[in-house]
């Protein structure tokens, strides 16, 4: 079955504010938790499916991907995955702490709660801007780009270290990884497991640092990315490449290449959403008598195209399905021409003759007030 829609499950407009989300999010957990509907499966089902919209709507990241993509823009690994339910009360703990101290305890009773210990420090993101033409936004294109950034050093395998025998022992851990401290309340005690600060939670450290690296993990450099750009994307609109950000330092997790999209302006189209504009110049006999002409295409080609007779400047002649196609490739827009008759700065002796007597002569030249034209 297709997913619901995120706005649609926690009942919240799509311009929604963070605070308005989250404030929906508090509200509905509360009332679909498990434990204040002991054996009801479907409130478990609906506390888990409240959830997930809270995780990708409550992200600017994944929120905006969302609201350019669907579902489809959201992948995997933009989920946080729980062992049970309870576990989500302890990713999201501060939502529910905002009633007050002691909320949670009271919930659950006392309970420890523990921190994911992660290995190093995490890596930053990186930005990247990537110009495209319209010919190659019109078919989508795959791009090679080559991108400055932190990589793992290859002398100690983003270790850090010298050799394997380069670490000692944490002197603040002990080697956990994890330091332990107890808060007493006004209901109950609870005991929180945090990361050991010296040592990134590995239990150890550095006592002999790489000679390339100095102990960081991560040297500076430059490195080649494959990308395949979707037709129809449009300024503004970015890609994420996972894991081609900077390296982590000391084996953290590495961020994230966020490529940009940029149009370059195009001497002979002009794009508005999916459709495409081309402005064409015709002589005033070819305005008055009609004729055939051809246009030039956006994939290199040339369309034949009728100009019927009496076309009056500003006409707009339409070719439905032949601008660009959106993204999801459930539409496409239109290729419009324009047309403008063109008027010469310049003409010979023998032409100005023939206009005056055109003018002079002719009945049908000059412009009838009372024969209006659209």
């Amino acid at each position: 079955m297709p997913k619901k829609d995120y706005y649609e499950i926690l009942g919240v407009p799509r311009n929604a504010t963070t605070e308005e989300i989250k404030k929906a999010y508090r509200k509905l957990a509360m009332e679909y938790h498990p434990d204040r509907n002991p054996g009801n499966k479907e409130a478990e089902e609906k506390f888990k499916e409240i959830t997930e919209a809270y995780q990708i709507l409550s992200d600017p990241e994944k929120r905006k991907r969302y609201d350019m993509y669907g579902h489809s823009g959201i992948s995997e690994s933009d989920y946080i995955h729980f062992t049970d339910v309870h576990d989500i009360f302890e990713v999201f703990r501060d939502i529910f702490d905002s009633f007050g101290g002691g909320f949670f305890d009271d919930f659950f009773g006392t309970r420890t709660q523990t921190r994911k210990v992660q290995k190093g420090i995490p890596g930053s993101d990186r930005k990247l801007r990537l110009k495209l033409t319209l010919e190659e936004i019109a078919t989508g294109v795959r791009k090679k780009l080559k991108i400055k950034h932190f990589k793992v050093c290859d002398a100690c395998g983003g270790t850090g270290a010298k050799s394997r025998g380069g670490y000692a022992v944490c002197p603040v851990c002990n080697g956990t990884g994890e330091v332990k401290q107890v808060r007493r309340g006004f209901f109950g005690q609870m005991v929180t497991i945090t990361t050991c600060a010296n040592c990134g939670g590995e239990g150890k450290v550095i006592k002999e640092p790489c000679n390339v690296c100095g102990g960081e993990g991560r040297v500076y450099g430059e490195s080649m990315v494959e990308v395949d750009i979707p037709a129809g994307v449009k300024e503004g609109n970015y890609l994420t490449i996972r894991g081609y950000g900077d390296a982590g330092i000391r084996g953290g997790p590495s961020g994230d290449l966020i490529v940009v999209i940029e149009e370059e302006p195009h001497p002979l189209f002009v794009r508005k959403g999916n459709d495409i504009y081309y402005t064409l110049l015709i002589s005033f006999p070819e305005a008055v008598l009609g004729s055939e002409v051809e246009v030039p295409y956006i994939n290199g080609s040339t369309i034949k195209l009728k100009i019927e007779p009496g076309t009056s400047s500003g006409k707009e002649i339409k070719l439905k399905g032949k601008g660009l196609p959106s993204v999801d490739k459930n539409s496409r827009g239109d290729f419009i021409v324009k047309v403008d008759i063109w008027v010469p700065d310049k003409v010979t002796e023998a032409e100005k003759e023939l206009l005056q007597k055109l003018l002079k002569e002719g009945k049908n030249i000059k412009p009838n007030a009372d024969k209006k034209r659209n």
